[in-house]
């Protein structure tokens, strides 16, 4: 028998008859009813099969000739393959007809009358009466052409291997290339992907062709894709296919098929399958529709190879092939061939170079990459082919010595053409130098050109022919050629060297044609280039066009691979000098020419190297740099290439890999090399071995598999630059993680390893763990998405325990990552000497080592945790250990409580049932500081807690117990209350979202009395917020055993004892009367001090009656807050009556009816000032005399605040009719009451009979002020201060009248109120007293634009003698004295009563100012008139004592005139001209004018262009000036010349006071000439010397001489380079009255600053204090005893950070009178604002805080505002800039309006009561 029906055997027919039928019992059950009618199954129980089986057996008892006649229907009726139905016929089946009587039947019966049992089968060969001859005929016709089919291909084999005498053909040796499967999905089994080939490769390498196809039921597709590059050997393998199967090798099939599709381009026509089979392939001898039935029939034995897919034309047809008449183009016949609707069942296989595959292919297709050879086919294959020659051995040692040689023989093709090359170099050649005639591919191409050539000629004219050839078919896209392409000489020569192959093209019936082509594409690439290269037709520019980057990102770009691909390398290979001689030979130009294009193809490649490019370009412009042997070029390129240089989604090869290696090789600097999603050759990491600059290197491809790890072990210890490797998404097992950890160990600079998603299981796992002790620089492994059981990560959190490098393990579902911390190695180790040292530095690493685990969602059980914790007790000290979303368990919570309960670094334990979070955090210090235990959240009851408290009583640390979110409820509540004292010394316990009413809340607030360290109670009770809060002090305390004793009732006393006060805070509540009453007498029992807070509530009349009632029962009770409460309106009667009610109140502050603070003192603290704030209250009249009856019980009313009410004028004026019987000794505040003009008129009639008013204001502008200050007893002077009142011409007369009557008035500003120049005029005429003095205080727009003489003759009206007058044109500004009564002539006194114009009169203005003592004068512009006014009367002021001129504008003759006239001043005992616009001769002038004025006390001549003869001037009169107290000279660019000649003019100043020069370019050499003067200045108190050149000389100098003036108070030298020296020795020798001390910008560092502190401290007169600018950074002064005086200090910019800032606040707290801190431009954070807020309350004087520009986030802003709320009276925070976000900043600033978040300052408004 043939080997067709050999296929199955005959034992299992009778089993497969049986499954056949079963698949179809109806009509067995018909057929059975047909030949034995007799036969019942009905009454037996049977199954399916054992009813076929008896059915068959009663046939086969019917006798042969009924068992002949089943069969026979079986065969005609049932669908019964071929092969099957040889089989039944052979052996059961003898006869070729059909029985007679059915015959018969059916011949002589219509088709509707046959037996039901009988059914006429499909006919499916013609119409042929007789089906059962057709299908004998049918299989007989198949078998020829199955033969023939066979017999063609072995001819056709047969004639390629008796081929023209080629020289690759004197040996056909074939080596399979590697195969590797790519996607291997629907048409294979799931496993097949992974067992194919040899078993032992487990990632699919390795394959035998067999591994190609595995049987498969049904008639799905069975398609699959060989992928290789140009040269792999794909052609080569469907040839071979083609053979083996001629050979009866592949013997599943009965048909093979072999197409490519450079041949069916060249059909133009539709084709239907039938055509394209037997019309372009073989045609059958007869029945072709027999035929092709018969491969339909048996399709599953049909092989379709397409070979070249990538060089099909044709798009595909949208268009579905259904039927063997579909006609379409091949490749719409392909698609249907590959869907399975033309011949269904059947194989198809297709090769095609990587790149966009056709959409025509199913996704299901399987893809096999094909990677050429490795090392051991190389060899193979040369064996093979070197067989039988005696040189064998010698082309394998040349191989084995040249690594590029090898990696060439790497792709098939170029092997084949290197053992070519090495044949003909062996003979004529010593070892190494054929190979080394082989450098690279183009010259392997030159080197078999020259070999092939007949004695070595070379026909120039025929070779660069067939390069014009080559290169117009691949422009035009053509591989072959027919005989009108190529000339018959050409033809000739290309076959007699074997370049040009010729074969015959079917183009269709009885049509062939001969076609030809190039042995191989590349072959075709190379002479394509040496046509460009050589041909005298093609000139640079056209050549250099060639030379561009084809990019294989061919998955993303376009449908198929371009054929001019190859063109550009074989260009850079040609462009090598190496081939200069050979490129000279062929062209009929000069030498210089060729070089000239060899030079273009350089440049050309220059400017690509110095580009970047995707990875595929980068890749090919590897191999374009290495052909051409350039290594200038090379580094060029290497050194461009990016640091991270990224490969993703195309395939790569050895080669590739190889060309990279070459040119990274010529590289400096590091570089990172990451490959993701690349279909890899398995052996390609080989070509990496070596590469030193590869710094990381990732993987990350489904391709890696075992032989990938092998081969990339090889490499690695070879790479010494080495640091991260990541090989992810692999296919590893443990044979090549076994290769893997073997080689780590050997890259010794290795810190980071990746293993993710590689389907690693246990043991691989832990064999990479294991080898972590040995990877000395491991920073990171990561082995996230392995299958890891939690067996094995028990394992690992024991290796991580006891390896000493880790410090973490993070393991999540997936996730498994080991964090390291690389030992460092001393030199003793690395010296490998083996001493203590070592040893001891290994110990101490061990002791300072720290370990987190983090180990969540790993399904771990309570013995899981067990094991762990009984793990980590032996091991390091741990950071974290994080357990969450493990389904702990109430249970666990308690197991984990009681395992953890005597671990004393346990710092943090947080376990959230609901949230699945079980973390415990650990600090070293933790039994300094406590732990923190939450239990949130855990459904914990209140039958838990005897259990829950035993566990944890044993830890001793516990500080911090959160129990929210839980189900206490109040029984819960009450026994952890009674339970709180076993628990030891906590500082908060957290019962928040518990379900506590409102009782169970109030009555923890015993807990004060019970636990020591209970402090604060805050309650939110709608929000459920419950925490009892204690403090550390408090814990100190209590641990220590000196607690104070305050016993209930007992009372407190003030600063300066130790007292621990407590806080209840119960919010979002509406307190009823009863539940005061329980919360007051709760609260009686608590030790005091008490601070009391509720808030977000109601308070009803009722409620507040009652608490107030309360409250005088609660001696310890020092605060009462109710923060946005809705009270009633009579609330502020009621706490005004509380004055008296409770004598210990010290302040009431209500606002709003929304705000109430209460302050008490203790019965110890001296009795002082009550303050009463009732803002915003809606009181209008009628509540001012009720609300004063009440005030007038309080004694002691200090302060009163009634601003933000509706008083208005009426209400002003009761007010003021009951102020007299008010006891305020302080102050009133009546702002923003809409009061108008008669307000302030009536404030101003009613001075007279409030005695004791020191002081009042009004302001009636936009921010609406109205101030009364009072003194204790009455007092002679007061202030009246109006602003912005508007008054009209109506209204001077009352106020002029109210003045006159507020005889005990002495000082009157009228600031923006109106006044015009007559109003004025008319309200200084008015004012009469009797006797005293009047300062009056003027500001309005118009006084700039009036003059000095028409102000001089408005002051002239008054009725009082003039003795002071100052102008300020700038300011707007007039000021004057007026003394009562006024001594006049009367004929002076008519003229002014007359208001004549004394502008014309001056001898009556000289008489009017002869009383004057003081005249300033500044920023006004004096005019000629003015000048001269002056002129005339200074010398008529006989009592005039100071005069000042500054910041002005005179003309020169004005200056001359002025100068006239104070040289006759010789009694001017202060002279200011400072800051004065002059010229140099304006100088000259006024120095005039000092002649003679030996009574002056004080000189300003600062901002003075004081020039050498100027200064001479004022050094010869300061020499007289004996009386001298102040000199000031800032700004005159002295310098050290003129500091000199001023010490000596001043030794005659033996009573100088104050002395100036700052910014005068002071040097050291000035400083000690001043410092030479000091001595002799006894009654020096202030010395400014800022701003000048002085260094450490001048300054240690200059403050030892500070010590001869014992009466110095300020000592200002800011902005000098003084150092450190400077401050040592101010340290040693500080003046003993010193109260002003600036050192701002003065270099200091910490020791001078440290020491300076040291010496200031305690100092009793020191007022101010400026180091700004200076890096204290430690040095920052630290007050230990405190300054009691001290009322600024800037340390802006200093570099304090929060270490720094804690001991400083400290020592504020000691400085009782600071009123400004200036902190920015520092490192502050959040630690210093909790300090300082700490301290504000407590520093009752300060009013502004600068912490502009730090490190303060929303939280430390936050404590500011808590710390100003209770009670600090501070006007102000400065906060901008620092990381607050603008939202938050805006929340805060309306929380306290304090707290200023903006660029520039906006004074707030000052706290009520200040």
């Amino acid at each position: 028998m043939d080997p067709i029906s050999l296929q199955l055997g005959t034992k299992n027919l009778w089993s497969w008859l049986v499954r056949l039928l079963s698949k179809d019992p109806e009509w067995l059950n018909d057929k059975v009813k047909f030949f034995v009618p007799t036969m019942d199954l009905g009454s037996r129980n049977l199954d399916l099969t054992e009813r076929v089986i008896l059915q068959l057996r009663e046939l086969h008892n019917q006798g042969q000739a009924t068992w002949q006649k089943f069969i026979h229907c079986v065969c005609m009726e049932l669908e019964v393959p071929l092969e099957q139905e040889v089989l039944l016929l052979s052996i059961w089946g003898h006869e070729d007809e059909c029985p007679s009587h059915l015959e018969a039947g059916e011949e002589n019966q219509p088709e509707s009358q046959l037996h039901h049992g009988l059914k006429r089968p499909h006919q499916s060969c013609g119409s042929s009466p007789r089906p059962k001859q057709c299908r004998k005929q049918q299989r007989d016709l198949a078998k020829r052409y199955l033969q023939l089919l066979r017999t063609s291909a072995q001819q056709r084999h047969g004639s390629e291997l008796s081929g023209p005498g080629h020289p690759l053909a004197f040996h056909q040796a074939y080596v399979p290339p590697i195969l590797q499967w790519g996607r291997a999905t629907a048409p294979f089994d799931t496993q097949e992907g992974l067992i194919m080939g040899n078993p032992k490769a487990e990632d699919g390498t390795d394959m035998s062709i067999q591994d190609l196809f595995k049987a498969r039921a049904g008639k799905d597709p069975k398609v699959m894709v060989l992928l290789g590059k140009a040269g792999m050997g794909k052609t080569t393998l469907a040839h071979r296919l083609r053979q083996q199967w001629a050979h009866g090798q592949l013997d599943r099939f009965q048909a093979l098929f072999l197409f490519e599709f450079r041949q069916l381009n060249l059909i133009t026509q539709f084709l239907t399958l039938p055509q394209l089979l037997f019309d372009l392939y073989l045609s059958p001898e007869e029945g072709p529709h027999a035929v092709f039935q018969y491969l339909k029939e048996n399709a599953n034995g049909v092989l379709l190879i397409f070979d070249g897919l990538e060089e099909a034309l044709d798009p595909c047809s949208s268009k579905e092939t259904v039927g063997p008449e579909f006609s379409g183009p091949a490749l719409t016949l392909f698609s249907g061939l590959c869907h399975g609707t033309l011949l269904p069942g059947c194989w198809v296989m297709a090769t095609s170079r990587p790149g966009k595959l056709p959409a025509c292919l199913p996704t299901e297709a399987a893809t096999v990459h094909m990677w050429g050879f490795d090392g051991p086919r190389v060899e193979e294959y040369v064996g093979r082919l070197f067989s039988d020659q005696p040189c064998q051995e010698a082309v394998l040692a040349e191989l084995r010595a040249s690594r590029h040689l090898r990696s060439m023989c790497a792709v098939p093709a170029l092997c084949r053409v290197a053992c070519l090359c090495l044949y003909h170099l062996l003979p004529g050649n010593s070892p190494g130098q054929s190979a080394a005639l082989l450098p690279t591919v183009t010259q392997n191409y030159v080197q078999m050109v020259l070999a092939l050539s007949p004695r070595g000629y070379l026909d120039a004219e025929s070779l660069l022919g067939l390069g014009e050839v080559a290169l117009s078919g691949l422009e035009a896209g053509s591989v072959i050629f027919f005989a009108k392409d190529i000339a018959p000489s050409m033809r000739a020569f290309g076959a007699a060297l074997g370049l040009l192959t010729s074969f015959c093209i079917r183009m269709g019936p009885g049509r062939q044609e001969n076609g030809y082509a190039f042995t191989h594409l590349s072959l075709q690439a190379f002479f394509a280039a040496l046509h460009l290269m050589a041909s005298p037709k093609v000139d640079k520019d056209k050549l250099a066009h060639y030379v561009t980057l084809n990019s294989r990102w061919l998955l993303r770009t376009k449908a198929k691979p371009g054929l001019l691909d190859h063109v550009p390398t074989f260009l850079a290979g040609l462009a090598s000098s190496a081939c200069h001689s050979f490129l000279s030979h062929l062209t009929p130009r000069d030498e210089v020419w060729v070089g000239a294009k060899q030079a273009a193809v350089i440049q050309a490649l220059r400017k690509l190297a110095t580009r970047r490019h995707t990875g595929p370009k980068v890749i090919e412009l590897c191999h374009c740099v290495g052909e051409t042997q350039e290594p200038e070029l090379a580094g060029l390129m290497a050194q461009s290439l990016p640091y991270q240089l990224p490969f993703h989604n195309f395939p790569l090869t050895y080669a590739d890999l190889a060309a990279l290696t070459n040119i990274l090789r010529h590289r400096d600097a590091p570089i990172h090399l990451d490959f993701e999603g690349c279909p890899l050759e398995p052996h390609c990491p080989e070509a990496l071995a070596s590469c030193g600059k590869v710094e990381n290197l990732s993987f990350k491809s489904r391709k890696c598999g075992d032989a990938f790890a092998e081969a990339l072990s090889g490499s690695l210890p070879t790479m010494e630059s080495l640091k991260k490797l990541g090989l992810a998404g692999s296919k590893i097992t443990a044979r090549g993680i076994n290769h893997l950890v073997q080689a780590l160990p050997l890259c010794p600079h290795l810190e980071e390893v990746s293993f993710q998603d590689n389907q690693l299981k246990d043991q691989e796992v832990l064999n990479i763990v294991k080898v972590l002790p040995r990877l000395l620089r491991l920073r990171k492994l990561d082995l996230s998405r392995n299958d890891v059981s939690k067996w094995t990560l028990l394992s690992l959190t024991k290796m991580a325990v006891t390896c000493s490098t880790v410090r973490m393990l993070q393991a999540r579902k997936a996730d498994l990552i080991f964090l390291l911390s690389p030992r460092v190695e001393t030199a003793t180790e690395l010296r490998g000497d083996p001493d203590l040292q070592g040893n001891a530095s290994r110990k101490k690493e061990a002791e300072s080592r720290s370990l987190a685990l983090r180990l969540q969602n790993c399904q771990l059980t309570v013995p899981d945790v067990k094991i762990l914790i009984a793990q980590l007790r032996e091991g390091p000290h741990l950071d974290e250990v994080d357990l969450s979303d493990n389904g702990l368990s109430v249970a666990g919570v308690h197991c984990v409580l009681s395992a953890v309960s005597t671990c004393r670094t346990l710092a943090d334990l947080h376990i959230s049932l609901m949230h699945k979070t079980v973390v415990l955090t650990f600090a070293p210090k933790t039994e300094e500081q406590g732990t923190q235990e939450r239990l949130t959240h855990c459904g914990l009851r209140a039958e838990h807690l005897e259990q829950l408290c035993t566990a944890l009583g044993g830890s001793c640390h516990l500080r911090h117990l959160d129990l929210s979110g839980n189900a206490l409820g109040d029984e819960g509540a009450a026994q952890l209350a009674q339970r709180l004292p076993g628990l030891g010394a906590l500082q908060s316990l957290n019962l928040s979202e518990n379900g506590l009413s409102l009782d169970t809340v109030i009555s923890l607030a015993q807990c004060f009395s019970t636990v020591q360290w209970a402090l604060h109670l805050d309650i939110r009770f709608e929000s459920q917020l419950v925490i009892l809060k204690g403090d550390r002090r408090a814990r100190d305390l209590s641990a220590s055993g000196s607690w104070p004793e305050f016993p209930a009732g007992a009372q407190f006393s003030g600063f300066g004892r130790c007292c621990i006060s407590r806080s209840f805070c119960l919010r979002e509540c509406q307190l009823e009367p009863p539940s005061l009453t329980h919360l007051c007498e709760t609260l009686e029992k608590c030790p005091g001090p008490l601070e009391i807070m509720l808030s977000h509530g109601v308070l009803s009349e009722q409620s507040l009656d009652a608490l107030l009632g309360h409250l005088p029962r609660l001696p310890q009770l020092k605060l009462l807050q109710l923060s946005q409460m809705r009270l009633s309106p009579r609330s502020p009667f009621l706490l005004a009556d509380f004055f008296s009610v409770c004598p210990r109140v010290q302040k009431v502050d209500l606002r709003s009816l929304h705000h109430v603070t209460l302050h008490f003192r203790s019965n110890e603290e001296q009795k002082g000032g009550c303050c009463g704030t009732f803002t915003g209250c809606s009181l209008s009249q009628e509540h001012v005399e009720p609300l004063c009856k009440l005030l007038q019980k309080c004694e002691d009313l200090s302060q009163l605040d009634l601003s933000a009410n509706q008083l208005g004028d009426d209400g002003l004026r009761c007010l003021l009719g009951c102020l007299p019987q008010v006891p305020i000794s302080s102050s009133l505040d009546l702002s923003h009451n809409g009061l108008s003009q008669e307000g302030a008129l009536c404030l101003v009639e009613a001075l007279p009979s409030c005695p004791r008013v020191r002081e009042a204001s009004v302001s009636l502008g936009s921010q609406q002020s109205f101030w009364i200050h009072f003194s204790q007893q009455e007092e002679a002077g007061k202030t009246l201060r109006l602003s912005e009142c508007s008054f009209g011409p109506e209204h001077v007369p009352r106020l002029a009248n109210g003045l006159s009557q507020a005889r005990q008035l002495t000082q009157l500003t009228l600031t923006q109120s109106c006044l015009g120049l007559e109003d004025l005029t008319v309200l200084l005429s008015l004012v009469r007293w009797p006797k005293g003095l009047l300062s009056v205080r003027v500001e309005e727009p118009w006084i700039d634009r009036a003059g000095v003489l028409t102000l001089l003759s408005v002051c002239a009206q008054a009725s009082g003698t003039v003795t002071e007058i100052s102008i300020s044109e700038m300011q707007q500004q007039l000021c004057i004295q007026l003394e009562f009564p006024r001594q006049e002539n009367p004929e002076a006194a008519a003229l002014r009563l007359a208001h004549c114009d004394l502008k014309t009169h001056h001898s009556l203005l000289m008489e009017t100012y002869a009383g004057l003592q003081q005249l300033s004068l500044s920023q006004v512009n004096l005019c000629d008139a003015d000048s001269m006014l002056l002129q005339s009367l200074l010398p008529a002021l006989s009592e005039l004592k100071k005069f000042r001129l500054t910041s002005s504008c005179v003309c020169p003759e004005g200056l001359a005139h002025l100068a006239s006239g104070l040289s006759h001043c010789h009694h001017l005992e202060e002279l200011d001209l400072s800051n004065n616009q002059l010229i140099k001769e304006g100088t000259k002038v006024l120095m005039g004018a000092l002649e003679g004025k030996c009574s002056l006390k004080r000189l300003d001549l600062s901002h003075f262009p004081l020039v050498g003869c100027t200064l001479s001037v004022l050094t010869q009169g300061l020499s007289h000036m004996t009386l001298l107290q102040s000199l000031c000279l800032s700004r005159n660019d002295i310098g050290d010349v003129g500091c000199y000649h001023l010490s000596e003019a001043l030794r005659a100043a033996t009573s100088l006071e104050e002395l100036g020069l700052s910014h005068n370019q002071i040097g050291d050499t000035g400083a000690q000439h001043l410092a030479a003067i000091l001595s002799g200045l006894p009654e020096l108190r202030k010395i400014d010397l800022s701003a000048n050149g002085i260094g450490p000389a001048g300054g240690v100098r200059l403050v030892e001489s500070l010590a001869f003036c014992k009466h110095l108070e300020e000592l200002v030298l800011g902005c000098n380079a003084l150092g450190d020296p400077t401050a040592l020795a101010l340290a040693h020798g500080l003046p003993e009255h010193l109260r002003v001390l600036h050192l701002p910008s003065s270099r200091l560092g910490p020791e001078g600053t440290l020491r300076l502190g040291q010496a200031l401290d305690g100092c009793a007169h020191v007022e101010e204090i400026s180091l700004a600018e200076n890096s204290l950074a430690g040095g920052v002064p630290h007050f230990r005893q405190g300054l009691p005086l001290l009322r600024h200090i800037d340390l802006a910019s200093c570099e304090i950070d929060d270490q720094t800032a804690k001991p400083l606040t400290a020592g504020f707290v000691l400085c009782p009178a600071l009123e400004e801190i200036l902190l920015s431009w520092n490192l502050l954070g959040d630690e210093a604002a909790a300090e300082l807020a700490r301290v504000l309350p407590r520093m009752g004087r300060l009013k502004r805080v600068d912490l502009e520009k730090n490190r303060i986030t929303a939280h430390g802003a936050g404590l500011l505002a808590e710390g100003l709320a209770q009670g600090s009276g501070i006007h102000v925070i400065r906060l901008w800039n620092n990381p607050i976000p603008t939202d938050m900043a805006k929340r805060l600033q309306s929380q306290d309006p304090r707290l200023d978040f903006a660029f520039f300052h906006n004074q707030p408004q000052t706290p009520r009561g200040t």
